[in-house]
């Protein structure tokens, strides 16, 4: 957090190194960067590597990535199901591929085990075959089905009535590692960090912006409230992105956030196991991907999440309620498991935008929102990311410095 001797150190370092954008002005930050999520250390990473810069990354809790990026299923996605023109699937797929390199390069814990997708009805069946139609239109996110006597063979507790398709480059993280890692790059690369810094107010210096923002912090602990100018704005706050979108933008551009809860359960037995994760094929208004297996770097089978609609982003209890149903649905697809081992484990809030009824209640698509919002200069805004949000990371990153500087208005 900033304390007023600290600010003046920071500003001091900040002043002397000076900046590099063609807008004439002494800022005490080039970026600001509202949110410390995995998405939001990203692209503080990607912003500090700008020579002659300066990036401060706010975020509101006393540790980075303690909301949806430290509570999900920490799995790097293939973007079988967004849609050929979406951002998600096109940030995913890149993402992915550059999440595996960085893994390897930087012995960062992960697995790239695969996915199988399991049907049990013909619906289902006919869902699988769209995704895997869907896969072999685009590059990056290969599919094949295994038959029902291979798979027997392989993952003998398995079951599938009608089909299975697999994805070979679906896999897992150890996310905490990974956020460790971008976090302590960030700070390597000159930037700073603002902890228990919850952003209260923003304001435009000039007109929209156009001679950079003022920020103003409350610190979470002391209530002491500290301002900073910044030239740049990201916001990458997650699951307050509509409070700081709202903080800027005029009435008639508001956004109003809705929370999906998911509840997870833990599985405590030895056996069986499986080798790959599994999910259940689609299933068309059902508003998520289904109850479905994943393991932890360790092996742990974890299974969620559901979809809860919840009022709040602190509902972070698990609702045991919901542990009958999500045995009845695990147990479609693993008949032999241990019903005793399933415990109720952790949840997890997504951020979720609506423009409709059918949004807000998981049965629509919407993209992500990443874009310059028009008519207020040096603005990145970020809203509805959530899944694939942690695999599309690093290519957030690439692409929020694309859109400030010009490199690439797309996926780079």
């Amino acid at each position: 957090m900033f304390s007023p001797v600290l600010r003046r150190q920071l500003v001091a370092r900040v002043l002397h190194r000076g900046f590099a954008t063609s807008v004439a002005r002494r800022a005490d930050f080039t970026h600001a960067v509202i949110g410390g999520g995995v998405v939001g250390l990203a692209i503080a990473r990607e912003l500090a590597a700008r020579d002659g810069t300066s990036t401060v990354l706010i975020e509101r809790n006393g540790r980075v990535g303690e909301e949806t990026s430290a509570r999900n299923s920490e799995v790097i996605h293939a973007g079988l199901y967004y849609g050929a023109d979406s951002l998600k699937t096109a940030l995913c797929i890149k993402g992915r591929q550059m999440m595996y390199e960085l893994c390897q390069k930087y012995a960062i814990p992960h697995n790239n085990c695969g996915k199988w997708i399991v049907a049990q009805t013909d619906q289902q069946w006919e869902e699988l075959c769209k995704v895997h139609k869907f896969t072999r239109a685009i590059e990056g996110a290969p599919t094949h089905f295994i038959s029902i006597e291979e798979a027997a063979e392989i993952e003998p507790h398995v079951r599938a009535k009608t089909g299975i398709l697999a994805s070979p480059t679906t896999g897992i993280i150890d996310s905490h590692s990974y956020m460790q890692f971008l976090h302590g790059d960030f700070e390597e690369r000159g930037g700073d960090t603002a902890l228990y810094s919850d952003t209260v107010r923003i304001e435009p210096l000039g007109d929209h912006g156009s001679s950079g923002w003022k920020i103003t912090t409350q610190d979470k602990t002391s209530g002491e409230e500290n301002t900073f100018t910044t030239e740049t704005i990201i916001n990458s706050a997650g699951l307050g992105a509509c409070d700081i979108n709202n903080m800027i933008l005029p009435e008639s551009r508001h956004r109003k956030q809705y929370y999906a809860k998911g509840n997870y359960f833990s599985y405590s037995a030895s056996y069986p196991k499986t080798k790959h994760l599994i999910y259940p094929a689609p299933e068309p208004g059902l508003g998520g991907l289904g109850t479905h297996l994943t393991f932890d770097i360790t092996r742990k089978i974890r299974f969620g999440p559901d979809v809860e609609w919840v009022d709040s982003p602190t509902n972070l209890a698990v609702n045991s309620e919901r542990l009958p149903e999500a045995i009845e649905q695990i147990k479609k697809f693993m008949p032999g498991i241990d019903v005793e081992a399933i415990q109720p484990d952790y949840a997890g809030i997504r951020p979720k935008l609506g423009i409709n009824s059918a949004v807000a209640t998981g049965k629509g698509f919407l993209d992500f929102v990443i874009r310059k919002e028009e008519g207020y200069e040096g603005f990145v805004n970020l809203l509805g990311i959530e899944s694939p949000g942690l695999t599309s990371s690093l290519a957030i990153g690439k692409m929020v410095d694309g859109l400030l500087y010009g490199s690439s208005n797309t996926v780079i």
